[in-house]
């Protein structure tokens, strides 16, 4: 039985008529159930483009990616889009919610979507909204738009939460509460969680370090100390 999610050997190469451009060369990695795995690397470094395959919205130009012994490199176009609806959930750093739709609708929406949702107010309650349930987006700060769209996510039970700088467009205290959120939906609920950051200091609070630098992995580790977000300073 190999690991929960395994990258191997992925390349990704983008081609705009002649020009090829390689976001991502010969990548293997693993990461366990139940971990939070921090993928850091500077801007441009091929984060997003990982994260991307791993959620099923990018395909890979070589290797395989596996996750819960099912192998989503050879999905086609229906099983990627059940994949994405059932399996992954997605929290982005500008939030994308539905303007139109009260933080609860929002919600609701993505349990919807998921053959096994969580009860949508149960799960606001639990991101500290029961009060802004029938909220508009507009009507919200940024860092409660933001625990809407965790709350969006877990609503669905997903298998894995993928979160693209989830905290770039938040101030550093609402940040960490953020942050402190996903540390706590994990340990709690055993869900893998990948974050993908530029901010080093972040490492801190993953079982699992990947380090990613022109499109390659150049370390991957656990950590044997995590650290409480609380106690995270950057």
């Amino acid at each position: 039985m190999g690991s929960y999610i395994e990258f191997r050997n992925v390349s990704k190469i983008y081609k705009t008529g002649d020009v090829e451009v390689r976001a991502i060369t010969d990548a293997s990695f693993q990461i366990e159930k139940g971990e939070i795995c921090i993928i850091v690397g500077e801007s441009g470094a091929g984060k997003t483009t990982l994260l991307n395959i791993l959620g099923g919205m990018d395909t890979l130009t070589e290797g395989q990616v596996f996750l819960d012994g099912q192998e989503v490199s050879a999905f086609n176009k229906k099983q990627l889009a059940a994949y994405r609806r059932n399996d992954v959930g997605f929290v982005f750093q500008f939030y994308n919610l539905i303007p139109n739709l009260t933080a609860l609708e929002n919600v609701e929406m993505a349990a919807q979507l998921s053959k096994r949702p969580m009860d949508s107010r149960k799960v606001l309650a639990e991101v500290g909204l029961s009060e802004r349930a029938n909220n508009f987006p507009a009507q919200l700060s940024g860092g409660e738009q933001q625990r809407v769209a965790i709350a969006r996510a877990l609503a669905k039970n997903p298998k894995l939460l993928l979160c693209d700088e989830p905290t770039g467009a938040l101030d550093y205290m609402t940040g960490k509460s953020v942050l402190q959120l996903l540390q706590d939906a994990s340990r709690k609920t055993g869900m893998t969680v990948v974050i993908i950051t530029h901010n080093s200091a972040l490492t801190a609070m993953g079982d699992r370090i990947i380090r990613v630098k022109s499109g390659r992995i150049v370390e991957e580790r656990r950590n044997d100390r995590v650290i409480p977000v609380a106690e995270i300073e950057w």
